[in-house]
């Protein structure tokens, strides 16, 4: 495994692989890995015959007074944890991928308007601008995102169609731990009181699915019953908490066909999120 953190020398390497018909797979990610990190890997491992594993805090995805600062970083900790299974970490700097006078941005419209989008505004915008410029440097093959951040998922896909990107998208499925909390850097903000009540979350999408393969069709109802689960708990607010087509991320009037159950909630200081996936028949 080599440790790179100089985008001409990340290109001039890649490029040199690329001629040998070797396929290449990316994981973009901001560091402090954890589990879902680790399933994403293995994953483009199996795919691929070379892994890039990228880590960068990208300052463009974080707005005013969040948590840029406070984000969790250990980069030792990080290279030793995936070194057996990486054949490249790309570490750039702000300044390598931000140089003075930078001034361009690419921007999904539409989809961006709701839930995590509505909630930070200008996210997405510096979610698609580093990923497209990840994309340009390593020139991957394949590129690997959990669904834990679906409208990310959604966003990047569309970003990869409407610009005509030779990269095939790999969405993967949610990783938890032993106790249903969905897997998050952002978890260590939790006290341990916390914990227990950021469980709520994945026990009220659950239970939502429960009353849906039960029969249940009322949007209002099972949204009305999430957010009452979760609020029960005194640490929770509720970001939202929305009902969408998989296909479209529109919102949906009927509960049929494949849908997506998505929350985004704030545990104390930590903003989760989490969502279900499943498909309905009339």
């Amino acid at each position: 495994m080599q440790v790179i953190n100089n985008i001409k020398k990340m290109k001039s390497l890649l490029k040199e692989v690329k001629k040998t018909g070797k396929t290449v797979g990316l994981v973009p990610t901001m560091g402090y890995l954890h589990k879902g990190h680790l399933s994403l890997i293995k994953k483009a491992r199996k795919d691929n015959n070379i892994v890039v594993v990228s880590i960068f805090v990208n300052p463009t995805q974080f707005g005013e007074g969040e948590d840029l600062d406070k984000y969790p970083r250990d980069l030792e900790r990080d290279i030793n944890l995936i070194k057996e299974m990486t054949d490249y970490v790309f570490t750039p700097s702000d300044k390598d991928m931000y140089p003075e006078g930078f001034n361009t941005t690419v921007e999904v419209k539409e989809i961006t308007d709701k839930l995590c989008g509505k909630s930070r505004p200008g996210h997405f915008r510096g979610v698609s601008t580093v990923v497209l410029k990840l994309f340009n440097i390593v020139r991957p093959n394949r590129a690997y995102f959990g669904l834990k951040d679906a409208q990310q998922v959604f966003v990047i896909k569309r970003m990869v169609k409407d610009l005509n990107l030779s990269i095939e998208i790999i969405p993967c499925p949610i990783i938890r731990d032993t106790d249903g909390l969905a897997i998050s850097s952002r978890n260590v903000y939790l006290t341990s009181s916390e914990r227990k009540e950021a469980l709520s979350i994945s026990k009220s999408l659950n239970f939502a699915k429960s009353k849906i393969e039960k029969g249940e069709r009322n949007i209002n109802k099972i949204k009305s019953k999430i957010i009452k689960d979760i609020t029960a708990n005194p640490s929770a607010k509720i970001d939202y908490v929305e009902i969408l087509d998989i296909n479209t991320f529109k919102e949906v009037k009927n509960i049929d066909g494949k849908i997506i159950i998505a929350v985004a909630v704030f545990i104390g200081k930590a903003r989760l999120l989490d969502n279900i996936i499943l498909e309905v028949k009339k």
